[in-house]
């Protein structure tokens, strides 16, 4: 696995980016060897956040963790990432090393932060939008944490379409009516 580190605002020593890339180094077991790690550090209030994403072959995944020791929101990241792995274990078999759930590792849960109520644009973005399944496309929404996923239907001629997470726990499927 191939390590970014990143400190917004803040120098941390060197022991702390050791620390995460032996902690992220362990998701090794899940990942081929060109799978890349970015791990951006940032302090805010008091409060210690790390942010990894790691990308392999197409699929992002990503986690936000806020505590009060570096080390900490490091060893919670990394529980959150191996977290969401296992629960999406079936669908990931595919994309994942064939050896990556003999073990098993310990669970932890964390609560989860608090969403904005604000309606304010703050942040706009552009990306390129690969053809996928709509099934693809709700996996890859709840990897990156997201309530909604924009993506090019390739069961509908490649058309633009959307997938949302309902309040009622299910999925829905917007598409172009042309």
């Amino acid at each position: 696995m191939k390590f970014t580190f990143t400190d917004k605002k803040v120098t941390l020593p060197r022991s702390v980016h050791e620390y995460a890339e032996k902690k992220v180094g362990k998701l090794d077991r899940y990942f081929p060897a060109e799978a890349e790690a970015t791990v951006v550090f940032s302090v805010e209030k008091g409060r210690n956040n790390a942010e990894v994403t790691v990308r392999d072959r197409g699929t992002i995944y990503r986690v936000r963790e806020s505590t009060s020791d570096m080390f900490a929101t490091i060893d919670a990241a990394v529980a959150d990432i191996e977290r969401q792995l296992r629960k999406n274990k079936a669908r990931l078999e595919k994309r994942l090393r064939k050896d990556a759930f003999v073990r098993t590792a310990e669970e932890t849960s964390f609560a989860p932060d608090e969403p904005e109520e604000e309606y304010q644009i703050i942040r706009s973005k552009r990306f390129a939008m690969k053809p996928m399944s709509p099934e693809e496309a709700v996996l890859q929404m709840n990897l990156l944490g997201h309530t909604f996923f924009a993506f090019r239907n390739e069961e509908e001629s490649e058309a633009f379409a959307v997938v949302y997470k309902r309040d009622d726990g299910g999925y829905g499927l917007i598409q172009d009516g042309d």
